[in-house]
């Protein structure tokens, strides 16, 4: 017992006093080792376990799909996926608001980058937004929540990251398994925004031509078939998930060149960006793996199940008691320690009571995504507040109704298992 005591001790005062996560991962760790072995072994121990789980095939896809997600938000390929959506979408009332949401949902599914999508979709709808008397408000919190919706679309770092850390279930299934729930995320997000635009009552835009929607169709194509290469691909066996992220890097470059967006001088920024994420995530993955080597070691997974069905042996009260906890920790840690720190502890209980790893998987990281929307640490939130140059306070109002209907799409994924299995089941 003294033992979670320590660990849950040391990490949340490391935090509260703003030492960065991996740190007080790796402290807590460090800490909690040392009551059982002595201080040398200890740290020999914990350097092993975070160089052993850095040790995995699976996780070269990591560092190449960050790098395609950086090629793809320079390369010219958001401007083309925004002009694709806005033929679509631009009549209809308020229809920029559909757009952000449609081309958060393709942008975020390529890129596979919440981040990267809020900062490319509101950096270029913004302006528009404000020139049309949009609320610059409601903008940001469309923003900020659509894009989390590409964590769910695959391919998906973070469903890499819980295959990794759920002992090998299949990325091909994960994968399949994002795209309903993402879509029904976006259509949700959608259906709030229709309200709000009847309730401002914004004016239609105008109507675009057969011509320029084929038109802009053709010009967003090419994106939109990296999707079909990499997953198609990993679906039939072809290429596995880290091959596709090679892939996914050599398309989106040689796609940027003949666009004529990107430069051979403009590769080092995308390079050195994709190297300082690549590290910030690593290091997550690093200190996570020790952390829950370290849980393993101390049999807390084991205490912290037989405490959860001491509670009660419903399934569907567990799940409830899960997604809670899991949303009041997305409010404070980033996503991939999330997964990797907590799919060893709530694995083993949900499979215990028949819940497909698969479904889990996606729960858990649609809960997460919540939290990349909400304060203290949601980062998301932060950058989409940025963009839209508001402050948190101001859209607080407008995100309320949001995550409302996410955590509603959340407890639909959670008690109704062919959402997330239906479409992994016609391919096995």
């Amino acid at each position: 017992m003294i033992e979670i005591v320590v660990l849950v001790l040391v990490f949340f005062v490391l935090l509260a006093i703003g030492v960065p996560v991996a740190w007080s991962i790796g402290i807590s760790c460090l800490c909690t080792i040392m009551i059982s072995i002595d201080s040398l072994a200890s740290f020999t121990t914990i350097a092993q376990r975070m160089a052993t789980g850095l040790d995995s095939f699976s996780l070269l896809a990591i560092p190449l799909f960050v790098l395609a997600g950086q090629v793809m938000n320079q390369g010219g390929i958001a401007i083309r996926l925004i002009n694709f959506a806005k033929a679509l979408m631009g009549a209809l009332p308020g229809g920029l608001i559909y757009v952000n949401v449609i081309a958060a949902m393709l942008f975020g599914a390529i890129s596979g980058s919440a981040v990267a999508a809020t900062s490319a979709i509101g950096g270029i709808l913004g302006p528009f937004m404000e020139k049309e008397n949009y609320s610059k408000e409601f903008g940001a919190a469309i923003n900020i929540t659509s894009s989390t919706t590409g964590l769910i679309i695959p391919p998906s770092n973070i469903l890499i990251v819980y295959s990794l850390a759920s002992g090998g279930v299949s990325i091909a299934s994960l994968f399949l398994a994002g795209y309903i729930p993402g879509i029904l995320m976006g259509l949700a997000l959608m259906l709030v925004a229709t309200y709000w635009i009847k309730k401002k009552g914004y004016p239609a835009g105008e109507r675009s031509s057969i011509k320029l929607i084929l038109k802009t169709f053709l010009d967003a194509l090419p994106s939109l078939l990296l999707l079909v290469v990499v997953i198609g691909g990993i679906i039939t066996g072809i290429f596995t998930a880290t091959e596709a992220s090679g892939i996914a890097v050599l398309y989106t470059l040689v796609l940027s060149f003949i666009y004529r967006e990107l430069k051979i001088s403009g590769l080092k920024s995308i390079f050195l960006n994709s190297v300082g994420t690549t590290a910030i995530v690593m290091l997550l993955i690093a200190t996570s793996m020790s952390m829950s080597w370290v849980m393993s070691f101390e049999n807390i997974p084991q205490n912290v199940s037989a405490a959860l069905l001491a509670l009660s042996e419903n399934k569907y009260v567990i799940l409830i008691i899960i997604n809670i906890l899991l949303l009041f920790v997305g409010t404070f840690m980033d996503m991939t320690p999330a997964v990797l720190i907590f799919t060893p502890i709530f694995l083993p209980v949900v499979t215990s009571m028949g819940v497909e790893p698969v479904q889990f998987g996606i729960m858990m990281v649609m809960n997460l995504c919540v939290g990349l929307c909400t304060p203290p640490v949601g980062a998301v939130l932060f950058i989409g507040v940025g963009v839209a140059k508001t402050s948190i306070q101001k859209i607080m109002k407008p995100l309320l109704p949001l995550y409302a209907v996410m955590a509603i799409v959340l407890l639909m994924v959670t008690f109704i298992p062919a959402i997330s299995l239906w479409l992994p089941s016609l391919f096995e």
